[in-house]
């Protein structure tokens, strides 16, 4: 893996590294720490039941307006039929193949794509639908349907988008989703956002020194909903039923624990790969320092040394279980220290 502009930039004589203004702005925003947009694929519906209740979600039953790739905005509970005929997902070919048994891998091939374009809390919402707007007229206008819903019941402004994978002039050409098409896209929303006045930027986590990934959705909602629940005061909580524990997360908590109470090493599977993941984020940027140095740039050189010098530990989520663990397990034999104290004052007066 290499630096976006490590791996764009110009070569020059010997093979030097020379940054464009393009490239210098980048470097900028990522070490000024600007606010990262998220564009991320969050499912998609193998059936028209599948589609239709995520265009309902999207629309909240009714409750918000979905604007549609013909320009018009729609409300109303019924606003998911009426798409569901309009785009014909009902004549899609994969439409009527038998869904798969219990525990079976789902091969059918999807008729919707779920995509969420996301911008950092107190970023205006009206800025963000309007950059989703543009995004999506420019990657799918006049070939693959599409209609999208703002949502703001989160601290941070996004926009659920409800793409149609056949496309509409040419039979057996499909929308694909890559991990290259991920990145491009996060770049031209990132452009879009700063078209609308909000400083964005489109990095990977790697180059930002963050090792730990997103969540997968499921769990990520599970986790958000327990942090509200505890953030509740007593008597909220009290008059409320708690969120289902993440299973997942249990049965980790649950084998770290195993390890440290048999006084075992913590399993690192993936540490190695993760150092050899930052040796070559910290090369990169080492490339960048020089060649910003070479151009005259050494007050931004600077900058980039302190960012990568503070770039946290590389931890597994193994290592960090554990050191959350270790300081449950500190916390509570203080306590019970701090108790036995006080039984032994009252015993000897």
């Amino acid at each position: 893996m290499e630096l976006d502009i490590v791996s764009y930039g110009r070569r020059g004589p010997g093979g030097s590294l020379h940054l464009n203004t393009d490239q210098i702005e980048q470097v900028k925003r990522t070490v000024g720490r600007v606010a990262e947009v998220m564009v991320k694929v969050s499912g998609g519906a193998r059936d028209s039941g599948g589609a239709k209740a995520h265009l309902k979600y999207i629309g909240r039953h009714g409750k918000l307006e979905i604007e549609t790739d013909e320009g018009l905005s729609l409300h109303g509970r019924d606003v998911a039929d009426r798409l569901l005929t309009d785009w014909q997902l009902d004549l899609c070919r994969s439409q009527y193949k038998a869904k798969p048994d219990e525990g079976q891998k789902d091969t059918r091939a999807k008729l919707t794509h779920n995509i969420v374009l996301s911008m950092p809390a107190g970023t205006p919402p009206e800025k963000v639908l309007r950059a989703a707007r543009i995004f999506a007229r420019e990657n799918f206008a006049l070939q693959y349907r599409y209609a999208m819903a703002l949502h703001t019941d989160q601290a941070h402004p996004h926009v659920h988008l409800v793409v149609k994978c056949e496309h509409e002039t040419e039979p057996g050409k499909r929308l694909y989703i890559r991990k290259e098409t991920l990145r491009q896209w996060r770049e031209q929303f990132a452009s879009l956002m700063r078209e609308q006045g909000v400083a964005a930027n489109a990095t990977p986590r790697q180059i930002r020194g963050q090792i730990r990934s997103a969540s997968k959705d499921p769990i990520h909602h599970r986790l958000r909903a327990v942090r509200a629940f505890q953030n509740l005061s007593i008597n909220e909580r009290a008059r409320r039923t708690p969120p289902p524990e993440s299973t997942f997360l249990r049965r980790k908590v649950e084998s770290v624990g195993r390890d440290l109470q048999a006084g075992r090493a913590v399993a690192d599977a993936g540490k190695e790969r993760l150092f050899l993941t930052r040796r070559q984020v910290e090369a990169d940027w080492l490339v960048t320092i020089a060649a910003l140095r070479q151009q005259g740039e050494q007050a931004l050189a600077n900058l980039v040394e302190r960012f990568v010098g503070s770039m946290p530990a590389v931890r597994t989520d193994h290592e960090r279980i554990a050191a959350g663990l270790r300081e449950v397990l500190r916390a509570r034999h203080g306590a019970r220290d701090a108790d036995a104290r006080d039984q032994s004052k009252d015993q000897s007066r």
